[in-house]
């Protein structure tokens, strides 16, 4: 049975996070995050933890902006480059809450909806500080390499 399956047929699934994309809201084999089926007819708003489809792969990502052609540009929380072209026919599901060391939380929550639009804030920062430090790392590995 595919996500697609089951979220279709029971509204709503909690699975183990597997990756790093979305740290630090999420870690890997730790934490369980909570989604619910997206209908057909409904638009996704900034901010949103989708699940959607990569391909053939499942992916849990942060959408960033709502672009006016029904495209989405989605980021996940520890990743650098911006995914262009998603689209309500791609997500299947939204994330309504997680469990941090067996502590439930909401997105309707205070903190977390902070935390969110934090994230999406500083993204561009984000983005050119890691890009800054791998080419740093790049450099002086090409350079310790020559000596």
């Amino acid at each position: 049975m595919t996500y697609d399956d089951f979220l279709e047929t029971n509204e709503e699934m909690t699975y183990r996070f597997k990756g790093v994309s979305m740290l630090p809201l999420l870690r890997q084999g730790r934490d369980l995050f909570t989604v619910r089926h997206k209908k057909p007819d409904e638009r996704c708003r900034k901010y949103d933890v989708v699940l959607y489809h990569r391909g053939s792969d499942y992916v849990l990502h942060r959408i960033i902006k709502v672009l006016p052609n029904g495209h989405y540009v989605i980021l996940g929380d520890n990743c650098v480059a911006r995914e262009y072209g998603t689209t309500d026919d791609d997500i299947i599901g939204i994330m309504t809450g997680f469990y941090r060391d067996r502590k439930a939380h909401t997105t309707d929550e205070l903190p977390y909806k902070i935390y969110s639009r934090l994230r999406v804030f500083f993204a561009p920062l984000r983005i050119f500080r890691k890009r800054a430090v791998g080419f740093l790392k790049r450099r002086i590995k090409k350079l310790l390499k020559k000596a």
